[in-house]
């Protein structure tokens, strides 16, 4: 049972991680519709600095269906991974090590989490292609958000897969 309920959430996982590759490859389109629903919300200066004001940009500012799509599908990634977040928790207790994990995770794809300062770390290169510092100081946080939560997430599976299988039935069980 406890096998079935991992197997599930890795797949669950890959199925976000295929919608982020598809996302991957629109991420310039995903730069410049934050930069034009900025300039229409005359909200220049401030960083895009958590998913919730990607949300109110896109409810109120965006203005074509190309930014509307793209925005779109960056909310609807971060709603799968908040999913997965509540799946995770179901799962088992969690260790220290896997509540620190899921932990993170919650608050980063909460729509209120400041990610101003948040920044993928290699081998993910997304920030490196953001083509000035201005894009990069605006928009650094919000383009690192996916692959940061889904290394933390592929993280807890790989600590939670290491806990003996008899712990994760006992835990299902209660």
């Amino acid at each position: 049972m406890a096998g079935r309920k991992i197997n599930e959430a890795k797949e669950f996982l890959r199925n976000i991680e295929q919608t982020y590759k598809l996302f991957q490859q629109q991420q310039f389109t995903f730069v410049m519709a934050l930069e034009h629903t900025r300039e229409n919300a005359h909200d220049k200066i401030r960083p895009v600095s958590s998913i919730g004001q990607v949300q109110n940009y896109m409810d109120h500012h965006c203005n074509n269906s190309t930014d509307q799509r793209v925005l779109l599908m960056f909310l609807d990634i971060c709603t799968e991974m908040n999913k997965l977040c509540q799946q995770f928790e179901t799962l088992h207790p969690g260790t220290a090590t896997t509540n620190s994990i899921l932990e993170k995770c919650k608050a980063l794809v909460s729509h209120g989490n400041d990610l101003s300062t948040l920044r993928a770390k290699y081998p993910h290169d997304v920030v490196n292609h953001l083509s000035c510092d201005e894009a990069r100081n605006h928009y650094g946080g919000v383009v690192s958000l996916i692959p940061v939560v889904l290394d933390l997430m592929k993280e807890w599976i790989a600590q939670t897969e290491k806990l003996p299988r008899k712990a994760l039935q006992q835990q299902q069980v209660t």
